[in-house]
């Protein structure tokens, strides 16, 4: 969720319950994010750990390391 600095000031109350079950609020100037509410108690976001590792083995999909895959380098660790 993304307010306006004018718009957190007046909404202080209503935001801090929104950031209390899990959403993560922006503060813009002008547009520009200048600050973020977040909870300050650390919650586990299954879906996020899912898409971020799903992203890392993506980019790692077909990378080589001086011409060597990683998959390649993994199957020599084994031997």
């Amino acid at each position: 969720m993304r307010v306006t600095t004018v718009d957190a000031k007046n909404n202080l109350s209503a935001l801090i319950e929104e950031v209390s079950r899990g959403v993560e609020v922006t503060i813009t100037r002008r547009g520009i994010p200048v600050a973020k509410l977040v909870s300050a108690t650390p919650s586990f976001d299954k879906v996020k750990a899912r898409q971020n590792a799903d992203g890392l083995l993506d980019a790692s999909r077909g990378a080589r390391l001086g011409g060597v895959t990683i998959k390649e380098l993994v199957e020599d660790g084994r031997d």
